[in-house]
């Protein structure tokens, strides 16, 4: 019997660990243009030595001239690291007003041996006499310490203060954004202004609450009547309250219900559609529009204009207020065509332009005072800024070679539209560039391009090929696309099946199933056969 106890286990293992840096420069990979600015402004915040290049200031720094920083940051000790990154910020910062290299460097080396250290020692003479070390300070003004403005605003109250004393709070920034209007927002701005009892209304605020995104009632009236206290005709009545609310059909508990509130708000009541929504709802998914005409014997005119009037309705009237907002999409990249070339531009304009702060380096040398914990926050925020100086450019130019690579293979698309988009795979644009698979999907995600046929995402143009000797070459966007446009085309009376559109794309020479043709058609969301048939 083994009994359980402490003991010591060596053992030898091979584990891969993502350092800070390779974690930072997989984020950075990801994000798109307006993700990357948020992020750079942050970090410009958080850390001190890096600022945003402009005009006015000094010598940017390059890439050419971090890598052999960041070199000498692995090679050396932690006194050599220090001397390599003020080396940095000196080269930053090469151009005093003065016109001078500023007082680190010794003939214009940054790092002297001793003899040009001794050299740089001044002379005896010119060392100041103890006449001019024992010279008293000048005697200052005890009073001109004293700031009277604040000893009579603290201290005499004259019983009036000007407005410009005053402090002012001046309101928010924020109470000036506009906040989007939610639909209980919005129904409870229509409720307030109902007379009715406050019994009633609050049965309605009940109401309000369990409405769902698509304005569906999701408790039942029970339920609602157990929770508030009220009874059943209370909360009748608030239901009809809150249904004759904008938008119509809110509040409903059926799709059927949803549809005949809203036919009952332009004054529909007991029409045809009126009538075919109640009644024969199911024959209008069916399409059999001459049944409906010979069940509520009316003519067949009346029956299409009553359809018609059903199709425009809102089965969903809640999600203008619930959905989500417009999304902003800015271009990262653009495909500028030039001649019979394309140049491929990165639109990085108001993206931040980040150098190191020179003034810092001073912090950096043990001759100016600096403690250790100083010396060594001062290189990690340098370390840590030449870092993510590195891994913005790595994505910069990540995204440019894969840029490249979409060019070549889909400058037919770009000439001439979606109908001559060419398969192509991550594998096969991984292996160009040189970099593994899941480099280029963080490289192409959520990631728009500017091109001749319109703003499209980076992962648009990457689309598998339709398995088959003479389909290899066809993208599954285009098959999709052919299967659609055969649909569109169809005798609705006699809607085609998947074997006929199996067939048909056969006879052009893409060699597809039945199953993948109805896997197709189910993905686009095109209902089958028997439902797409409209029976005369």
């Amino acid at each position: 019997m083994s009994l359980l106890s402490p003991r010591l286990q060596l053992k030898v293992s091979q584990k891969q660990i993502l350092t800070p840096g390779l974690v930072q420069m997989v984020t950075v990979l990801h994000l798109n243009r307006l993700e990357l600015k948020e992020m750079i402004t942050q970090e410009i915040v958080k850390n001190p030595v890096l600022e945003e290049a402009t005009e006015e200031a000094g010598e940017e720094i390059t890439p050419e001239e971090l890598t052999p920083l960041l070199e000498a940051e692995q090679e050396h000790s932690t006194d050599s690291a220090d001397r390599q990154i003020l080396e940095m910020a000196v080269l930053s910062d090469a151009n005093t007003p003065d016109g001078t290299a500023g007082d680190l460097a010794i003939n214009g080396n940054l790092m002297p041996d001793a003899e040009e250290r001794a050299a740089a020692v001044p002379e005896p003479d010119a060392l100041p006499t103890s006449d001019a070390l024992l010279e008293p300070p000048a005697v200052t003004d005890p009073f001109d310490e004293i700031d009277f403005g604040s000893f009579f605003d603290d201290y005499l109250d004259p019983g009036y203060k000007s407005p410009s004393s005053e402090p002012v709070e001046k309101p928010s920034f924020e109470t000036f954004l506009s906040a989007p209007m939610t639909l209980g927002d919005h129904l409870r701005s229509q409720l307030s202004v109902c007379i009715v009892s406050e019994r009633v209304r609050d049965a309605a605020e009940s109401i309000i609450g369990n409405l769902d995104e698509d304005g569906y009632l999701t408790a039942s009236l029970d339920e609602i009547a157990t929770a508030g206290e009220h009874t059943a005709e209370e909360v009748e009545e608030a239901l009809r309250v809150v249904q004759s609310l904008d938008p119509a059909g809110v509040g409903a508990r059926s799709v059927k219900e949803c549809l005949l509130l809203e036919i009952e708000s332009v004054n529909g009541k007991d029409g045809v559609a009126w009538q075919i929504v109640s009644d024969h709802l199911r024959l209008v998914e069916t399409r059999q529009y001459k049944e409906i005409a010979r069940l509520l014997g009316r003519p067949m005119e009346h029956v299409e204009i009553a359809v018609r009037m059903i199709q425009h309705l809102n089965p969903r009237p809640g999600l203008r207020y619930s959905g989500a907002g417009a999304r902003v999409v800015e271009p990262d990249v653009s495909f500028i065509k030039d001649g019979d070339d394309y140049i491929i531009q990165m639109n990085d304009e108001d993206v931040p332009q980040l150098r190191l702060n020179a003034q810092y380096r001073k912090m950096l040398d043990r001759e100016n005072g600096a403690t250790k914990e100083v010396r060594d926050y001062v290189r990690e925020r340098y370390t840590s800024a030449i870092q993510l100086m590195k891994n913005i450019e790595q994505r910069k130019q990540t995204i440019l070679k894969v840029c490249q690579a979409i060019v070549r293979r889909q400058t037919e698309f770009l000439s001439h539209g979606l109908d001559h988009l060419k398969p192509m795979m991550i594998k096969e644009v991984a292996e160009e560039v040189g970099v593994h698979p899941s480099t280029v999907s963080r490289a192409v995600a959520s990631k728009y391009v500017h091109t001749p046929q319109g703003v499209f995402e980076l992962r648009y143009f990457f689309s598998e090929a339709v398995q088959g000797p003479l389909g290899g070459s066809t993208p599954l966007l285009l098959l999709k696309r052919m299967v659609k446009k055969m649909i569109d085309d169809e005798d609705r009376s006699k809607p085609l099946t998947d074997d006929q559109i199996t067939t048909m794309l056969q006879g052009q020479g893409i060699n597809v199933t039945r199953r993948t043709v109805a896997k197709y058609r189910e993905d686009m969301k095109i209902p089958s056969t028997h439902q797409r048939r409209v029976r005369g």
